[in-house]
């Protein structure tokens, strides 16, 4: 049988849903707002970032009256469908973060190193059980190019203090089994997996147990600031008077006109397999349970999860013309049979295992591919976003950044240029769509002539722009 039609066969079965959603244990959906309320701090969406928020905003002041808002079910987006990568770092990789904040880049490792540890630190302050596990991360050389990237974050990561393990491909072959890897770079500490779902659950749990008011099927239409202070926000059915108003949309169109041009929602797809057998996990090893990806510009992500399955996501960002974020968009077979042709490429072993749950969820891409931050509204309202896939940890580093703004406190975070300035805006479709477009494929060819880059990218390059799966 071809062998994409071996990999057609193998999804033919999956579920169209989240693995994680799917697995969780149900949780009791919060009333929508039905009547016009008052809050002193009101955030706008329930993932992540809305959760962290909120929490932190109860930590730091018990006697707040928090209400949290969110348009469908608290963590069924990005936050419940990604693959539970906990990363320290904030700025997408310690070489992106050298490009764009070097002065800076030893300063934010500390803090993303910091920001990792309390993430730990609260899950045990509240029973939070969420699978977490502090395994590392394997980043591995699937293309001899790819070696040479690995030395140089090896390198610049001991220039800032951090330690990453340069492998070469015996050694790498002995934590995880695969013919294509050619060596791999082991950050034994700076990653955790997580099941994100109930992680979002958890959080919710916490913020509930702290007071925090919350409200589920009530998406915000509207935003507008008082006459004589205060902020105004309309749902369908309901208003909220806000002293201060925290936004955590994300991939979602933000409520501040100025802020959308700074994120394009870009598709992510994802695989689970079936649970592996004993033997098919001795075939692989693997025994330190690590997360992986690969070190291409269209990269693979994947790991076990707690029931022995593996989760196999990446390559292929998807961005789709207008902007939408869309349920219509979570499914792409095209996409899901080419993630099963790349999983029996890497572990030939495993070549006839099945696939039970496909899906995918929008990713809050921006043009530096890190988070951006900022206020409005005469420092009444708050944001975050653009976190380009790496929101699992880094969303609570901006919690703590969006609550110091609406304090109009001066700290450490608030005074980095990582704060201070704005990512560059994507321009509207149909030429944003037509150089997201041309960026991929530009990153294809690429990835299949030695990583070098073409005109295209190097422009990229040159006015601080970027995007990758």
């Amino acid at each position: 049988m071809p062998a994409r039609s071996r990999a057609a066969a193998l999804v033919a079965g999956a579920a169209p849903v989240p693995y994680w959603l799917d697995a969780a244990a149900p949780v009791e959906p919060a009333p929508p707002l039905e009547q016009d309320t008052r809050a002193q701090l009101v955030v706008v969406g329930g993932g992540y970032g809305g959760l962290w928020t909120a929490l932190l905003a109860k930590e730091r002041d018990p006697g707040a009256d928090v209400l949290l808002v969110e348009g469908g079910r608290v963590g069924a987006a990005a936050s419940g469908r990604n693959g539970g990568f906990c990363s320290s770092s904030l700025t997408h990789g310690l070489l992106n973060g050298l490009s764009r904040w070097p002065d800076e880049l030893e300063q934010l490792e500390a803090m993303g190193r910091d920001n990792l540890d309390a993430i730990e630190a609260t899950l045990a302050r509240y029973g939070i059980d969420c699978d977490w596990r502090r395994t590392g991360d394997l980043t591995v050389a699937v293309a001899p190019w790819q070696l040479a990237g690995l030395a140089e974050t090896a390198e610049a990561t001991t220039r800032v203090g951090g330690k990453l393990e340069l492998l070469d491909a015996p050694a790498t072959r002995a934590l995880v089994r695969s013919p294509t890897y050619l060596g791999g770079l082991l950050d034994r500490d700076g990653v955790a997996l997580v099941d994100p779902a109930r992680l979002a659950h958890g959080l919710l749990d916490a913020c509930r147990t702290l007071g925090v008011r919350v409200a589920e099927h009530s998406p915000v239409r509207r935003l507008r600031a008082g006459r004589g202070g205060g902020v105004t926000l309309s749902t369908d059915r309901a208003e909220v008077r806000a002293e201060r108003v925290a936004l955590a949309t994300n991939a979602y169109p933000s409520l501040l006109r100025r802020v959308r041009p700074l994120t394009v929602p870009v598709y992510d797809h994802v695989l689970v397999t079936e649970p592996l057998s004993p033997e098919q996990w001795e075939s692989v090893g693997w025994r330190g349970g690590q997360g992986v990806s690969d070190a291409g510009n269209q990269f693979h992500y994947y790991r076990p999860t707690a029931d022995g399955r593996v989760l196999w996501g990446g390559y292929d960002a998807v961005y789709h013309y207008g902007r939408r974020v869309s349920p219509a968009h979570d499914q792409r077979l095209e996409t899901s049979v080419t993630l099963a042709e790349h999983f029996a490429q890497t572990f030939p072993q495993l070549a006839d295992v099945r696939f039970t749950h496909r899906w995918g969820g929008a990713i809050d891409a921006s043009t530096r591919f890190a988070a951006f931050f900022g206020t409005a509204c005469g420092g009444r309202v708050a944001y975050s976003g653009g976190y380009t896939g790496l929101g699992v940890g880094a969303t609570r580093f901006g919690a703590q950044v969006v609550l110091d703004l609406l304090e109009g406190s001066d700290t450490e975070r608030t005074r980095l240029q990582m704060v201070r300035r704005r990512p560059l805006p994507f321009p509207p479709d149909p030429v944003g769509w037509a150089g997201i477009q041309a960026t991929r494929w530009s990153l294809a060819r690429a990835d299949s002539h030695d990583g070098r880059r073409n005109l295209w990218l190097r422009g990229l390059d040159s006015i601080g722009m970027g995007f990758d799966s």
